[in-house]
């Protein structure tokens, strides 16, 4: 019952934060779970040292965006959810022009901060209904909307389009 009540109230201050002016935000929670992504550089609402650190129920408690879409790496259509990225770079008070997305590999793209204001572009952590597991391209897969943007079916996004995602660096 403890453990309910400390979560919701963690979901609770987690989207007062995002959703209250930067001037008023309250400051980013730190993780109780095993942390599922890190945002470095240029942040402005850290919650481990200087920088943020997501656990899923955080990850969660920013909602769940839908995007379904054809890729490049499936076979048919697909139904991915997750956090919207912009509501992350938010959450974690993002102050630069671009991220640089690096995955548990080592493998980075970096990713224009527009990206995620002119497209819902989303770290998925399912995939059809199924967690994301490393095997699977997971934790976190970042996933454009490609069929509702045809714009966006070049090698340049798929470049960006970075899974086993572990870290974000906000340059």
């Amino acid at each position: 019952m403890r453990r309910s009540l400390v979560l919701k109230f963690r979901t609770f201050i987690v989207a007062l934060s995002i959703a209250l002016p930067s001037t008023h935000a309250i400051a980013l929670e730190a993780p109780e779970g095993p942390v599922m992504l890190v945002v470095s550089g240029k942040v402005g609402q850290p919650n481990v040292g200087d920088e943020a650190h997501f656990d899923k129920a955080m990850l969660e408690a920013l909602g769940q965006h839908e995007t379904v879409t054809r890729t490049p790496w499936h076979d048919g259509l697909m139904r991915f959810s997750g956090p919207l990225g912009r509501a992350i770079l938010e959450a974690a008070g993002a102050e630069g022009a671009n991220v640089r997305v690096i995955a548990l590999n080592e493998y980075a793209a970096t990713v224009p901060l527009s990206d995620f204001e002119h497209y819902d572009v989303i770290l998925a952590m399912q995939a059809n209904g199924e967690v994301l597991r490393i095997r699977d391209q997971g934790p976190l897969f970042v996933i454009y909307p490609f069929d509702k943007h045809p714009e966006l079916l070049n090698e340049e996004i798929f470049s960006r389009s970075v899974w086993q995602v572990a870290r974000i660096d906000i340059e």
